[in-house]
């Protein structure tokens, strides 16, 4: 698929994030749209954020980088420098898209921000994204990912009921804030190809993750009850279920229930289990039919469960869901990311992208379109660039510098380098070397 075969091909994204927003930008690329990374000297700081490919510290090689930076392009400019300045804004009047990551404010003092960009390109929208937005008196907080996790209410609501609470195993605030970021961006572009005018969105990583546990808002609206994280379990009213089941490689999750929605499935999966030898006379006899929500109370349900833990534990994940899939009891797998690279659903759509680094001499995998369209897709075909990679490029072929006006500006420290290359080619040629 080329550009011209994508949703947002002719548009133009100024990329000014750090981790707090490099799924926004990556999320735009995905349609389509051209996304200029604009890092400072020596590159953006989420290069030195590990893993590393073959554990080797280096700016290139972050498989974190790597991984929120595919379909970009990379300049280095130093937007505080006053010539850095300048050029930011013959950039803005070419673009579409300008997302930013820094704190509240900091933009307007540089006269960088929105107000003074909107001079140079009022159909431009202009996205922030912060830990708590641009106003209210937390605006000038700091904070990580954790922070923000926390601060939304989710981490109350993540782990066992006798232990504190839990944050996800891997950051994953930033990269709601990032998603709401382009969702935001796209609304306001709607507008502003209705209208013609562009708009300042204002995004707080903290609000974006609330939208995650909206049930435990709407639990007390409800019933009046303030949901508790209880591990493998669920509150439903008065009454605990139990979700999580270990099994022979691993963990599914279950339903233990009956009535007209799950007695027929309960049935089967009892008598697969007495057939095995794995039931008893309480067990063989349950009434299933009668087991529904006027009669589950957490006694019953705590007599029952051992039963199928113990049965779990002789089976596969596979053998336990494929069996589920023939009687009709309700139970998935909990896919690891070994699973999901096997999938034989994904990989039907074709999930997986594979895409070369030839300048680290590998070929990685990645996650690929979220959503498909009978026209065109999100698509992947560009890999993570490396430091100031489109300097010439973007500073030569467009905006007409010529290499020793690019060369000074990077000896100015304006932008890092133009391309190890081309740098060393007219050191070398100003010592008339070449």
């Amino acid at each position: 698929m080329t550009n011209t075969e994508s949703f947002l091909s002719p548009y133009r994204v100024l990329d000014l994030t750090d981790e707090q927003g490099y799924l926004c930008g990556k999320i735009l690329g995905g349609l389509g749209a051209e996304i200029i990374k604009i890092e400072p000297p020596g590159g953006d700081r989420g290069r030195r954020i590990g893993p590393f490919i073959g554990d080797q510290p280096d700016p290139d090689g972050s498989l974190y980088w790597i991984a929120f930076n595919v379909n970009k392009k990379s300049i280095t400019l130093d937007v505080n420098h006053p010539e850095g300045k300048t050029i930011f804004k013959r950039l803005v009047a070419s673009a579409d898209f300008i997302i930013e990551s820094f704190r509240p404010g900091y933009l307007d003092e540089l006269q960088l921000g929105y107000d003074e960009l909107g001079k140079v390109n009022p159909a431009a929208v202009m996205t922030s994204i912060t830990p708590y937005g641009q106003t209210g008196p937390h605006k000038d907080f700091r904070a990580s990912d954790v922070v923000c996790w926390a601060g939304s209410g989710y981490m109350w609501l993540c782990g066992n009921e006798d232990r504190p609470p839990l944050r996800m195993s891997i950051p994953q605030a930033y990269l709601h804030g990032g998603a709401e970021a382009a969702m935001g961006s796209m609304v306001a572009f709607w507008h502003r190809q209705q209208t013609g005018e562009g708009q300042h969105v204002d995004v707080s990583i903290t609000e974006s993750v609330m939208w995650s546990c909206l049930t435990a808002h709407a639990a007390w609206d409800m019933n009046r009850q303030l949901l508790q994280r209880q591990g493998a379990f669920r509150a439903y009213g008065a009454y605990k279920i139990r979700f999580l089941y270990p099994c022979k490689d691993g963990h599914v999750i279950f339903m233990l229930l009956g009535g007209h929605i799950g007695a027929r499935g309960q049935k089967a999966l009892a008598q697969w289990m007495d057939q095995e030898g794995m039931c008893d006379e309480f067990l063989r006899n349950f009434d299933w039919d009668r087991f529904d929500a006027s009669t589950y109370n957490d006694e019953l349900a705590r007599k029952l469960e051992p039963f199928f833990e113990r049965f779990f534990m002789t089976k596969t994940k596979n053998e336990l869901f494929q069996a589920a899939l023939k009687m009709q009891y309700l139970l998935a797998p909990v896919n690891t990311i070994k699973d999901l690279t096997l999938n034989p659903q994904l990989a039907s759509r074709d999930f997986w992208v594979d895409l070369d680094h030839p300048e680290l001499n590998v070929r990685l995998t990645y996650p690929g379109a979220p959503f498909k369209s009978n026209r065109v897709s999100w698509r992947i075909d560009r890999r993570a660039p490396l430091v100031g990679e489109h300097n010439s490029e973007i500073y030569g072929q467009e905006l007409g510098f010529t290499d020793r006006e690019i060369l000074a500006l990077a000896q100015k420290g304006v932008p890092t380098a133009l391309g190890t290359r081309l740098y060393v080619n007219l050191a070398m040629a100003q010592k008339g070397v070449i």
